[in-house]
């Protein structure tokens, strides 16, 4: 299993292939910058004060999380894009937290408190790219959203250690998929002599926008899982051929 996860941010991938009797190469393409100024923690603290906050990945809770207490508070919802970032929540202290059945921008944007907007302040706890849909959307309501951009993703190229253990890497590879950006920063970055064999790797998608990404990318081999969290997207790499979903 290829893991593109930002740097330092291999173990839970690497766990969820071990326990599958699988190996796991590290190949960050991306890093994670938090955002520590008076501007952000500003936008913070008017986005937590909202009766809806959106957070749309566990590093947007971590990264909150350093620049604010994070708790419950009464008549206030807050939505997760998925399973990882609630569960980063509730770590974080705040344990009632609403998740799509999906860990997409679409199912996250039909949980209720997310439909019938016009005129309610909502608040937006993210990075610049990735879930772009979600903004507009919720502005085209009628929502006024407050956003709260407390890091933002950082390309690098992948270190030299990375591209000797692909290599040396036997059998059919397959990339866990959770950012687009990552995936494309990989290609990019790519010696010639490992583009090819990339081409031919499984994808294994943690959404159906991030399955549509890899196909326009020219690859093939598309698997979708049932979410982005690793133990899903190694539980699809490992179906033998026979994974819960192929995209066609």
């Amino acid at each position: 299993m290829i893991s593109l996860r930002p740097v330092g941010q291999h173990a839970a991938v690497r766990r969820a292939a071990a326990r599958a009797g699988m190996g796991c190469i590290a190949v960050s393409t991306m890093r994670i910058a938090p955002r520590d100024d008076a501007a952000t923690r500003a936008r913070l603290r008017d986005a937590l004060a909202a009766p809806v906050v959106v957070f749309t990945s566990p590093n947007a809770v971590r990264c909150a999380a350093d620049l604010a207490t994070l708790r419950a508070r009464r008549g206030r919802a807050v939505c997760a894009i998925g399973a990882g970032t609630a569960a980063a929540l509730r770590r974080a202290g705040i344990g009632d937290v609403l998740v799509p059945p999906r860990a997409d921008s679409e199912a996250l944007l039909s949980l209720d408190p997310l439909r019938d907007v016009s005129g309610m302040r909502i608040g937006l706890v993210t990075a610049p790219g990735g879930r772009d849909r979600i903004e507009p959307v919720l502005r085209s309501r009628g929502a006024d959203v407050v956003r709260a951009d407390v890091y933002a993703r950082e390309a690098m190229p992948p270190p030299t250690r990375a591209w000797h253990a692909l290599r040396e890497a036997r059998g059919h590879p397959a990339i866990a998929l959770s950012s687009s950006d990552a995936l494309a920063t990989l290609l990019a970055h790519a010696p010639p002599d490992l583009l090819a064999k990339l081409r031919t790797a499984r994808v294994v998608a943690g959404s159906d926008r991030l399955a549509s990404v890899a196909r326009r990318l020219g690859f093939a081999d598309i698997r979708l899982a049932a979410s982005a969290r690793p133990v899903d997207l190694v539980d699809a790499a490992s179906r033998d051929g026979r994974p819960r979903r192929a995209i066609r």
